[in-house]
């Protein structure tokens, strides 16, 4: 991955948010949202897209009647985010020579 070729996904900062949080494991909607601050509707819309693009898995189900919405990450996620974490050590190493 080089910087000229950074992903769409690692492109936004509530994109990046997310999945930095669930990079540590599975998180509820409602956890995403407190750790974010995001609004529900801007949220759902940017977890839509990094689902569609292969990042994220949603599941959902319900507790006590109530819907609930889990993201986790997928194995193609884990390794884009490991590359592009790669890629910013990389960026610094060189800047600080």
């Amino acid at each position: 991955m080089e910087l000229s070729s950074i992903p769409d996904a690692f492109q936004s900062a509530l994109r990046l948010s997310v999945l930095s949080a669930v990079m540590m494991g599975e998180k509820s909607f409602r956890e995403l949202k407190r750790i974010t601050g995001a609004t529900d509707g801007n949220l759902g819309a940017q977890i839509r897209k990094l689902e569609e693009q292969g990042y994220l898995v949603c599941e959902k189900t319900f507790s006590a009647r109530k819907p609930l919405t889990t993201v986790s990450l997928t194995p193609f996620g884990r390794e884009q985010f490991r590359e592009y974490v790669e890629l910013l050590e990389r960026i610094i190493k060189e800047a600080t020579k």
